[in-house]
């Protein structure tokens, strides 16, 4: 976790310039170390070279150009830097398949016929909760996406202050993660967030006490973003039955999200617990209130 701000501020660098020359050395030098050192450490934390991430993240765009714009295969193919159409191509099919003229036609008359259906559609395995869950939307969009051909998201609709929340979410069994400290991780990208939205993470008992809990409340995410990586780090104690996680909106806003992720992670890793376990005393103190902290 002593890199995640790293990290964060390299992969919102490279979001904003995903259509322009990026080199690892300005890389490096926009975080502040030597372009092997610092190539480590990305792949340590995201799971794929700074190489395969720019790749990955420019042919999700290009995806998006092929279905939602006219743009010829050609400008695309220069615009996120591919050498050639060729080369454009081979990558394209690559990761989705399909060569990128195909795809164009194959994908847009299955959104054409299906834009409708797609929206009414419940997101398998995810289901909507908080404390005014019919004031939000959650689904799958199709055109806002960091990797693949899909992300879900979240968003407002007839919210009127703080008060109102929803989030996406999903539960299972802790068993396999007995005794384990996991990372729960994945990219978001937001809109117009209002007063707060984040992933979060939750371990509880068979009675339904929370053991260890996360929702990123010491690091929210505000306003417009663009995609990023965030991480959740727990333990899973003796006697866990439940592991629930997801992202959360409160008030006004829209929230994307991609790649959930969970991997075991060894006890150097710091956990991000919020549940502060406090000291029992020996006996009750400050009766009166005349003592000061």
């Amino acid at each position: 976790m002593q890199y995640e701000g790293i990290i964060n501020k390299t992969i919102n660098y490279i979001e904003e310039h995903l259509h322009e020359l990026l080199t690892m050395d300005d890389i490096a030098e926009q975080a502040g170390f030597s372009k092997f050192h610092f190539h480590r450490i990305f792949r340590s934390s995201v799971g794929m070279s700074i190489t395969e991430y720019i790749r990955v993240r420019r042919l999700a765009n290009a995806s998006t150009a092929l279905l939602y714009t006219n743009e010829r295969i050609l400008d695309i193919a220069f615009y996120y830097h591919f050498e050639s159409q060729e080369a454009f191509t081979r990558a394209f099919k690559k990761y989705y398949h399909l060569p990128p003229g195909q795809y164009r036609r194959l994908m847009s008359t299955m959104l054409k016929n299906k834009e409708e259906s797609y929206m009414d559609k419940q997101v398998k395995g995810w289901f909507l909760s908080g404390s005014d869950p019919f004031n939000y939307e959650m689904g799958i969009d199709r055109a806002v996406v960091h990797q693949g051909k899909a992300s879900g998201y979240l968003k407002s609709k007839t919210v009127l202050d703080s008060a109102n929340f929803a989030t996406m979410m999903q539960q299972f069994k802790a068993d396999k993660f007995i005794g384990k400290r996991i990372r729960l991780s994945c990219f978001l990208k937001t809109k117009d967030v209002e007063y707060f939205s984040s992933m979060w993470m939750r371990v509880d008992n068979a009675f339904d006490d929370v053991l260890q809990f996360d929702n990123m409340s010491n690091r929210p995410i505000k306003g417009d973003t663009n995609w990023n990586r965030y991480s959740i780090v727990l333990d899973v104690p003796s006697g866990s039955s439940t592991i629930s996680f997801g992202i959360i909106l409160s008030g006004r806003g829209h929230v994307w999200v991609d790649q959930f992720t969970f991997e075991e992670v060894g006890k150097d890793v710091e956990t991000t617990n919020l549940e502060i376990q406090s000291e029992l005393l020996d006996e009750p103190l400050n009766l009166s209130f005349e003592e000061e902290i």
